[in-house]
């Protein structure tokens, strides 16, 4: 299982955090423009963590070098049921610095949406902490 995936699937939100380059630039599924760096992209998953029920990777993908994967999820966000999928490559140092979030149907990233809006202030609080 690779390292990001048991991260995810156990909880540790930490060792989510340890494997983003310090240059790592998330692009949210519900947000217009890209969020460049660690600490912002560490409180983004942190805020997806407790706003996500029923979390479950049910595929994973990857390029044979290593540097580029899909990890296909299914998850619950206020009552919707929504697939998703989270794309990531990986510098060379191993360090996630491309995160890209994908999600369906459009009533669940809207749902999704919805929660992660009120998510922001903390999400703003934990980036500017680290």
């Amino acid at each position: 299982m690779h390292p990001f995936r048991k991260a995810v699937e156990s909880g540790d939100m930490d060792a989510v955090a340890a494997l983003l380059a310090d240059d790592v630039v998330f692009t949210s599924p519900v947000a217009f423009k890209p969020y460049p760096g660690k600490a912002i992209t560490a409180a983004i998953l942190r805020g997806v963590s407790r706003v996500f029920q029923d979390f479950t990777y049910v595929r994973e993908i990857a390029n044979p070098d290593g540097r580029d994967h899909a990890f296909v999820f299914t998850a619950t966000v206020a009552g919707k049921q929504l697939q998703g999928c989270d794309f990531l490559h990986f510098d060379d140092h191993g360090k996630i610095d491309e995160f890209t979030v994908m999600v369906r149907p459009l009533s669940a990233a809207q749902a999704l949406s919805e929660a992660m809006g009120a998510q922001f202030e903390q999400i703003a609080r934990e980036a500017a902490e680290q």
